[in-house]
């Protein structure tokens, strides 16, 4: 394990990398050091093609309370607020930029910028106590860069109720709505995460790369250019070493010989 005083990063044998929110204090907060530390790391998964998969999970009692407002405060001026919602940004896109799957493993609450954390990343496991709020309009603050990915997780008149109540909703109701994958009792997060995770891993990097890509920019274009792009992608991968002995294997009746 390589321990930053923020975030703990630390990859196994199988290439999967575990992210940890280290600001337990402040429940996760994300500072802008906080912000500076998660995008180093991203931007280390992005350069290692070693990896395989990223799993996000925090230290403490909360998986993520957003932004830090005490921070925010300090310097009320409209260039520090581009500055830190662009710095935000820009680690939030790096995840849906990764060519790996990112799974949040979320053992508490986590709250505007840190639910927006949660909906921006590609899988989500939750356990049953963990609940979920864009609450920024509480404090006269609506929560626009969170919209963003509750907007493209959830249904637009549930996600909008969010925005505009700032209420909490349960681990189950965030299952329902499409915010989180599963919902476990505590005790099976770990487990929980470790199926999803035995599971990606067992494929070919490049099918899920390839797919990743593809699956976030077909969500922004029509359905033409969608199936335009789809078809093209599929041709590639199609032309790939492992989708070849994949699809030979299954011809054959026998499991694919991948190689690593």
């Amino acid at each position: 394990m390589h321990e930053h005083d923020l975030v703990l990063y630390a990859k196994d044998a199988r290439g999967v990398v575990t992210l940890t929110l280290n600001r337990p204090q402040a429940f996760n907060a994300l500072s802008e050091a906080m912000l500076e530390a998660l995008q180093a790391a991203l931007d280390r998964v992005a350069g290692d093609d070693t990896a395989r998969a990223v799993v996000i999970a925090a230290a403490g009692k909360a998986f993520c309370a957003g932004h830090d407002l005490k921070e925010m405060r300090a310097e009320p001026s409209l260039d520090y607020y581009d500055r830190l919602f662009a710095q935000c940004a820009r680690m939030m896109m790096a995840i849906q930029k990764l060519p790996v799957p990112v799974i949040a493993r979320v053992h508490g609450i986590a709250t505007a910028a840190g639910c927006q954390l949660v909906a921006m990343c590609d899988l989500a496991v939750a356990v049953r106590e963990a609940r979920f709020a864009v609450s920024g309009v509480n404090l006269g603050l609506f929560c626009s860069t969170p919209s963003v990915a509750l907007g493209r997780n959830l249904s637009r008149k549930f996600a909008f109720e969010m925005l505009v109540t700032g209420d909490f909703i349960g681990a189950d109701e965030a299952r329902e709505k499409g915010l989180v994958n599963r919902v476990v009792d505590a005790a099976e997060l770990d487990a929980e995460v470790e199926r999803l995770v035995s599971r990606i891993v067992g494929k070919p990097r490049v099918a899920i790369a390839m797919g990743k890509a593809l699956f976030y920019r077909q969500l922004e274009t029509g359905i033409a250019a969608a199936y335009e792009d789809a078809g093209r992608t599929m041709a590639c991968n199609m032309m790939d070493g492992s989708a070849l002995e994949g699809v030979q294997a299954f011809i054959d009746k026998r499991p694919p010989n991948w190689q690593p």
